[in-house]
């Protein structure tokens, strides 16, 4: 996350549902890093993945660690995930303010830029 070209860190957790278990990793450090870096933890919405859990964007939401949310897409119909990385951030409680893809291009770059 200390690469300047570095942004966002996807499949924070590396879950698979039903397949594999979340990666025991500190995630509570990695938000704090990700907070001091200037960075983001992806949401992914992916119905197999729902990675971040709604624990895990509330806790987030909590350090002021901003995320994105990604549906994962690999073919233009996989762009309808969008809707479980919603619902997945409302569960933790996330607001437009806390998801970095609410923001407008030009608030984007900002956001991006370091």
């Amino acid at each position: 996350m200390e690469n300047p070209y570095f942004n966002v860190l996807a499949h924070p957790t590396g879950r698979l549902i039903n397949e594999r278990a979340p990666y025991e990793v500190g995630l509570e450090e990695v938000m704090k890093k990700a907070v001091e870096a200037g960075c983001f933890l992806e949401i992914n919405a992916h119905p197999e993945r729902l990675d971040l859990s709604d624990r895990y964007c509330r806790m987030a939401k909590e350090k002021g660690l901003k995320l994105v949310i990604s549906t994962d897409a690999h073919r233009t119909s996989d762009l309808a995930f969008m809707r479980f990385g919603v619902d997945q951030a409302r569960r933790g409680w996330l607001e437009p303010d806390d998801v970095v893809n609410t923001r407008s291009p030009k608030e984007l770059r900002k956001l991006l830029k370091r």
